[in-house]
């Protein structure tokens, strides 16, 4: 059964490449009909997605075989590449959305922070009424996450080398490499001496050797099927992100759509996989699985989509903005605030996931109404 449906989702995929290699040009002139515009947008959003839900399961399959951390880190980071590729994508088309990458990350912290965070807690606070988890990695995860947000979000409102949010060459040059600098660090702790951290307390072994040794040796050939699969499933998305890009960039000129609904956009096509195995983790009552996959698409979302639209920016002269309006900055602060306060119990109700939520409905009001 999952073998067909991971089949038919690759067909779906490519077939889709296929037609927009062909026909692809033809129909993206013909974009001034408002009702081939719809169905091109529908076509590739729901393709787009249906594909990402393959990456998250040959990544799932990965988790199984390497363990936590390591299964949760190759999805997040398959995830982030979808993400920098749909706003490389929409960077380089002919307006250049400034503010885009800005957007994308500010939507992916309050999707995944507020959004999924809430409705997982709620969940599985009904159902479990508390839920335990490993408070250890919840605060390493935010201890990497606060810092990188500021820099990247906050920040650039209160430089005085540009005049708007944006960062100066040399500026965004040393952040570029501290971001990358503390994002490996991060990884090395994760996968390294820290990595019982960010497994379930009780499936942690009893002995700390045991940490870093699995049981049972890898098959390597498996493996490497599951990272080929990984590799199919991606490439479909890549390759369209550029029609995505030309609809996305101009059914929002053309209705006149805040400029963030693309972000948003961008961040509900890369993340809805990845939310609903957080969702599902969390009302399984595997909590420590839910706040990895979250907390790690946020981590992931800093450490690697900065350094790549920077890099983009510098190369193409591509201007970017990435300091927020300043009712960006206060609900920013106050979900970092939240955040922590959530995270510094290791056990969870229905409350937290409650108030949560009351910051993403927020949220989507001000897209709406600023």
């Amino acid at each position: 059964m999952h073998k067909a449906m991971a089949a038919a989702r690759s067909c779906i995929g490519w077939l889709t490449v296929a037609l927009f290699l062909l026909s692809g040009p033809r129909w993206l002139e013909g974009l001034h009909n408002p009702l081939l515009a719809a169905v091109l947008f529908a076509w590739l959003f729901i393709v787009i997605v249906w594909v990402a839900f393959g990456v998250v399961h040959e990544a799932e399959m990965l988790a199984d075989m390497l363990g936590e951390p390591l299964g949760t880190l190759v999805l997040t980071l398959s995830i982030v590449v979808i993400e920098v590729v749909l706003i490389s994508a929409v960077m380089l088309s002919s307006n250049g959305n400034a503010t885009l990458a800005r957007d994308t990350m500010y939507a992916v912290l309050m999707i995944v922070l507020n959004g999924v965070v809430g409705l997982g807690l709620l969940l599985g606070g009904f159902r479990h009424h508390e839920q335990a988890y490993n408070l250890k990695g919840a605060s390493a995860y935010l201890s990497v996450i606060i810092p990188l947000t500021i820099l990247a979000l906050i920040l650039p409102d209160f430089t005085t080398s540009t005049p708007d949010g944006s960062l100066a060459p040399p500026q965004a040059i040393a952040f570029s490499l501290l971001t990358i600098a503390l994002y490996g660090i991060f990884l090395w702790l994760q996968t390294g001496r820290h990595r019982g951290y960010f497994i379930a307390d009780d499936a942690t072994p009893a002995e700390p050797n045991e940490v870093h040794h699995r049981p049972q040796p890898i098959d390597k050939r498996k493996l490497l099927l599951h990272f080929a699969l990984l590799l199919v499933n991606i490439l479909p998305i890549v390759i369209l992100s550029k029609s995505m890009a030309k609809i996305l960039d101009y059914g929002i000129a053309a209705t006149g759509a805040p400029v963030a609904l693309g972000g948003i956009i961008i961040a509900l096509l890369v993340f809805a996989p990845e939310g609903i195995s957080a969702l599902i983790a969390a009302r399984a009552d595997k909590l420590t699985r839910a706040i990895n996959l979250c907390l790690g698409a946020v981590t992931s979302t800093l450490g690697l989509t900065v350094p790549a639209v920077l890099a983009i920016s510098l190369y193409t002269g591509h201007a970017v903005l990435l300091g927020l309006p300043s009712s960006g900055i206060v609900m920013l602060g106050a979900t970092l605030v939240l955040s922590s306060i959530t995270f510094s119990n290791s056990r969870t109700t229905m409350l937290e996931g409650a108030v949560h939520l009351s910051l993403f409905v927020v949220f989507i009001v001000l897209v709406f109404s600023p």
